[in-house]
């Protein structure tokens, strides 16, 4: 995981005390003071109106994941691989958003507070299913029910408009790729969000084969031949050096989708997130299918 984290024992005391001086930043309904380590856990808190108290790598998170927005007066407490447990004790959280992926941290944050565990991404399980279910157990736990039904329905329904836009309009495959460095990418298969999304969107995932994990990873570009009719679509981060690869790559230069300008780059979305991350791809990926400059049909 990207980020670093720079929070000093000085710096983590004052942003307790700002803490204090508001009261109700971070309350849900409830009342309860939530703290998110996982970024999912995180944008989903966001997009029922509860702002944490503190919650990791939010520099990272502004770049790359970018909605919904996170307040300048949430704490920063560090990587998510390793948060800053001295910030995560001052910011006094009642409740601590996590994931699956943090079973092994379990008893270190539970000596914190209480945990709730919010399971998006498991092998055979649809990611979109489970990041309503995670909307809906966290509206319950907050005292948000209503929100957390409205906004899953809102989800649902706006994912069913964006499809309806582009039906009848998109007959190739589409493909959702993130490159490593200008000679690999990651290769979203159907266990994705990503690809939960395509298929809701009535679209078809160009990438068939076996991933593991929401992606197929690292593959050498030259996979990409295999699909010699998809649309892609890049997902960020794209370095620099990256992109300077590519220009100068004979080898990518020559994919039919290339030549036919059939590869969009849209704005970043968190490719691990929740539901708001999945109705910003949903609305990025349409953008990129509509733009009339590219080629799209046949």
């Amino acid at each position: 995981m990207t980020g670093r984290a720079t929070i000093t024992r000085r710096h983590a005391l004052g942003l307790a005390a700002g803490a204090v001086l508001l009261p109700r930043l971070g309350h849900a309904a409830s009342g309860r003071r939530v703290a998110a380590i996982d970024w999912a856990g995180l944008e989903t808190a966001l997009a029922l109106g509860i702002v944490p108290v503190a919650a990791t790598e939010l520099i990272q998170f502004r770049k790359t994941v970018v909605e919904p927005e996170v307040p300048e007066s949430v704490i920063d407490l560090g990587l998510r691989g390793t948060p800053n447990y001295e910030a995560l004790t001052l910011a006094k959280p009642d409740l601590i958003l996590t994931s699956n992926y943090y079973e092994g941290q379990r008893a270190s944050l539970e000596r914190v507070a209480e945990t709730l565990s919010l399971p998006i991404y498991q092998p055979g399980v649809p990611p979109y299913t489970l990041a309503a279910e995670a909307a809906l157990t966290l509206g319950r736990a907050l005292g948000r029910e209503a929100e957390a039904r409205a906004f899953v329905a809102g989800a649902d329904a706006e994912i069913a408009r964006l499809g309806d836009s582009l039906s009848g309009t998109v007959r190739r495959p589409v493909l959702a790729i993130n490159f490593g460095d200008a000679r690999h990418v990651r290769a979203f298969g159907d266990d994705s969000m990503f690809g939960a999304v395509l298929q809701r969107l009535g679209l078809r995932n160009a990438w068939a084969s076996q991933s593991s994990y929401s992606a197929a990873a690292p593959l050498g570009i030259e996979a990409l031949a295999r699909m010699p009719d998809a649309i892609t679509a890049v997902v960020p981060p794209l370095p620099s050096d990256v992109v300077r690869g590519l220009d100068d790559s004979a080898l990518w230069q020559a994919l039919p989708m290339v030549r036919e300008k059939r590869v969009s780059v849209i704005e970043p979305v968190n490719h691990f997130g929740g539901l708001p991350a999945a109705l910003r791809f949903a609305r990025l990926v349409t953008a990129a299918l509509l733009r009339p400059e590219s080629v799209r049909h046949g």
